[in-house]
């Protein structure tokens, strides 16, 4: 199965380095959630993925990729 990966941090750092209790805070979880998601432990939803999306004007798919296994 392919894993889930993502460049959150390096998105928060591309917007005047945002901190992750900022970034939780645009979209309603808590910092340890975003903390979760960076360090791979957590998948997002589909919402939460599209809301983090928004705050940083991208689409989807350029923060949150799958790493395919070979």
């Amino acid at each position: 199965m392919d894993d889930l990966k993502n460049k959150l941090r390096q998105f928060r750092f591309m917007n005047d380095e945002m901190t992750q209790q900022q970034l939780a805070k645009e979209v309603g979880v808590s910092r340890q959630t975003i903390i979760a998601i960076e360090k791979g432990k957590f998948n997002p939803s589909v919402r939460l993925a599209l809301n983090i999306a928004k705050v940083f004007k991208t689409n989807v798919e350029e923060i949150f990729y799958l790493e395919v296994e070979k």
